[in-house]
């Protein structure tokens, strides 16, 4: 692709430039207002030669645009402890984040500009260097390539509403040679050309197939790559204002075709459900047939979870476990004797408190993740593994209403940034799942936002467990008929009162949409590297006991083995 950059082109003169860029940047200026006030965002990725002017670039732009809706992250230099986790990380080492994590945790929210001055794709570049960067294409045994996570995150962005521009800035050798030596030879510039940046110039032969591999290789249509001439700054100014101008432009008139769409959507899930309620007698599934005692609340949420069903994807592009569980199948009747239960608590506790020692010194980190029905005992189960642990090796993240800052960004943003460094434990009581489950069934995300939800889940997971954590996802179940039981114990127990709300009820009535969400999300995100884990929890000593084993094991599997 470095081919098609036309380095030979006659420069502009001054008068030219500055009557052109003037009027790209006035226009530019006022574009950024209609964004933040449209909620667009815009993320700006400058990657390229050392020498090549990207950080002069970005700053040109940052005179001129407004700082509160701007801002700029700078990945690590090479040099860094953020680098050598990288050469880490080559080596077979877990790092202390996953790949993608500083670039999610560092995103702006929507209706922002994110400027990255150097970003996934130098990190990507550093890790194939320490590794074998002979091949772009074929992943390591068993995971994800670095360009599949790329690419993911790309088209998750703009999926939310972000416009993501990506420029490569190109200089040839001996112009990259002469900037660096120039930079290097200015003692107050010196600083910034260490000498690994001198002799790299030694490698562009090798590092020029590099880059230009890595450009083929993620010129993704949704986020497509733009050559920019690093040798000549006014063509480039010009260049990058241009093709900012064009992208918000385009952004705004997406965003107003999104909102129409939503609109059209919506209509489209209130028609389904009122023919679902006329034809829910025809509905091979059991939250859809209609039963003769059922309460007007009831009858409308089988018709809506027959309607909502329809929009969750036939299939992943994942793949999942045979034997995924389905809601009608579980199983009530399990239980643990009091005796049995102390005995074995005890022992798998301190079991788990040795493995946690060999699993901060291994960098392993593990994360548990419970979902359930409403008073199932997720929060009782937590506290039994927390017990057996180091406070300071651990964090329980719940997932309440999600806040302002939260809802300006893209759904899996709050759970990127939650994430336990390499070596400790995180409990996740309620999680992403919320996407599919209660953002679904509470028409909160419109369909075709929620339905792309299942593989932007898997692909996130994935991205966990390639980075080496264990990752243990918990269905809590309990009956209807033991929920209830529980609901009233709760209102009669001043002590456990706040723990019962209107919406704890007003959700049982909803029990026909929970049930199809809940076997849609079994179907589409039980995949082989995180299937999902019932644990019966109509006896919670059983519930609890079963889930510290299932933790225990693959412990001791992964440490062990």
């Amino acid at each position: 692709m470095l081919e098609r950059v036309d380095l030979a082109s006659e420069p502009l003169s001054k008068d030219a430039y500055k009557q052109e860029y003037d009027q790209l940047i006035e226009k530019l200026v006022v574009l950024q207002q209609r964004a933040v006030n449209q909620g667009t965002g815009l993320v700006v990725l400058f990657e390229g030669w050392n020498g090549a002017g990207k950080g002069s670039r970005i700053s040109d732009l940052m005179y001129n645009l407004d700082a509160r809706a701007t801002s700029v992250y700078v990945s690590p230099d090479a040099d860094t402890e953020a680098a050598r986790e990288l050469k880490a990380l080559g080596e077979g080492v877990s790092s202390y984040y996953p790949l993608m994590q500083e670039y999610w945790k560092s995103l702006g929210e929507r209706g922002h500009i994110t400027f990255y001055d150097r970003g996934w794709y130098t990190k990507a570049t550093e890790l194939l260097l320490a590794q074998d960067p002979s091949d772009l294409v074929l992943p390591k045994a068993g995971a994800r390539h670095y360009l599949e996570s790329i690419e993911d995150f790309e088209r998750q962005l703009v999926r939310d509403g972000y416009t993501v521009v990506k420029f490569f800035m190109h200089v040839r050798k001996k112009a990259q040679k002469k900037r660096l030596d120039r930079l290097y030879d200015d003692a107050a510039t010196r600083w910034r050309v260490p000498e690994k940046k001198l002799v790299s110039t030694k490698d562009y032969d090798e590092m020029y197939e590099l880059y230009d591999k890595l450009l083929e290789g993620s010129d993704f249509p949704f986020a497509p790559w733009v050559l920019v001439n690093g040798e000549d700054k006014r063509a480039a100014n010009l260049q990058i204002a241009r093709t900012l101008v064009s992208a918000i432009e385009g952004a705004l008139d997406a965003k107003a075709q999104d909102v129409a769409r939503q609109e059209s959507e919506q209509e489209r899930l209130r028609v389904s459900a009122d023919e679902g309620k006329r034809e829910a007698e025809d509905a091979a599934e059991m939250w859809s047939a209609p039963d003769a005692d059922d309460s007007p609340a009831v009858v409308e949420a089988k018709a809506k979870a027959r309607a909502q069903h329809a929009f969750a994807p036939e299939s992943s592009k994942f793949q999942i476990v045979k034997d995924y569980p389905r809601v009608e199948t579980m199983d009530h009747s399990l239980t643990l004797p009091r005796d049995e239960y102390k005995r074995e608590l005890k022992e798998l506790q301190k079991r788990l408190f040795g493995l946690e020692n060999e699993m901060y010194q291994a960098r392993v980190p593990l994360m548990l993740v419970y979902e359930g029905w409403d008073a199932a005992g997720k929060g009782g189960n937590i506290k039994r593994v927390a017990q057996a642990l180091d406070a300071r090796a651990y964090n329980i993240f719940p997932s309440p209403a999600p806040t302002k800052p939260e809802l300006a960004h893209p759904h899996l943003w709050r759970y990127w940034t939650r994430l336990p460094k390499a070596g400790h434990v995180g409990m996740y009581d309620r999680s992403w799942y919320g996407r599919v489950l209660v953002e679904r069934t509470e028409e909160i995300t419109p369909p075709e936002r929620w339905a792309e939800g299942y593989d932007e889940i898997n692909e996130f997971e994935h991205d966990l467990v390639d980075w080496g954590a264990i990752l243990l996802k918990f269905w809590v179940d309990v009956s209807s008929e033991e929920q209830l039981a529980r609901f009233e114990a709760r209102e009669e127990n001043p002590a456990k009162r706040w723990k019962i709300t209107p919406d704890d009820w007003r959700n049982r009535e909803k029990y026909p949409q929970y049930a199809s969400a809940i076997n849609d999300m079994f179907r589409l995100t039980s995949t082989t590297y995180a299937p999902w884990i019932v644990l019966e929890s109509d006896d919670k000593r059983y519930a609890r006991v079963k889930a510290l084993r299932i933790i225990v094991e693959a412990l001791e599997e992964r440490l062990h083995s």
